[in-house]
């Protein structure tokens, strides 16, 4: 039983860096754009992802908003990386997650279906239902945007987006809701 107990703990803290189905949308605001093309690359890009249902750009906004297929995972990383091999950076990246009960701690962790989340400025209550957060790590916010709340957090995980969950090296989330 023990065993059994482990690996489920494991599993749940360690089971990758996506997000399961909590995901349902994500409203992306790309930075450098400067014409239709370079909007149709970011969309086309972000298209190959298999888990994407739909993207639809806002020009005048320089944002896509995201639609996620039902019952896939999102790694918002390979967002991220999608965007960038476009050629663009992101300014800013707000998702909707729909949150089950979901318990975050005293110091503002929650692990959902083994995503580790560091809350910034939620601690110590239940999360329940669509939730909107900003994700605050490096390359999913401008740089000057990172470095005034590296400064303030003056924390080794936000720095690198990973720390020790467990004993495991482990990718952490840094939101804000």
């Amino acid at each position: 039983m023990k065993t059994i107990r482990f690996f489920i703990l494991f599993t749940i803290l360690f089971g990758g860096n996506t997000f399961a189905q909590q995901l349902s949308k994500a409203e992306v605001q790309v930075n450098g754009l400067t014409c239709s093309m370079c909007s149709r690359a970011t969309e086309t890009s972000l298209k190959s992802l298999d888990f994407i249902d739909a993207v639809t750009p806002d020009l005048n906004r320089n944002v896509f908003i995201l639609t996620f297929k039902t019952g896939q995972l999102v790694d918002i990383d390979q967002i991220k990386d999608k965007v960038t091999d476009a050629g663009f950076s992101i300014g800013e990246l707000s998702a909707t997650i729909n949150f089950d009960q979901t318990k975050v701690n005293e110091t503002g962790l929650a692990v959902v279906d083994g995503t580790v989340f560091k809350f910034i400025n939620a601690k110590n209550q239940v999360l329940n239902g669509a939730v909107t957060a900003k994700v605050l790590d490096k390359d999913f916010i401008s740089s000057s945007a990172f470095k005034k709340k590296a400064a303030e957090l003056k924390s080794d995980t936000y720095l690198n987006g990973r720390g020790n969950v467990g004993g495991k090296d482990t990718r952490i989330f840094h939101l804000s809701i």
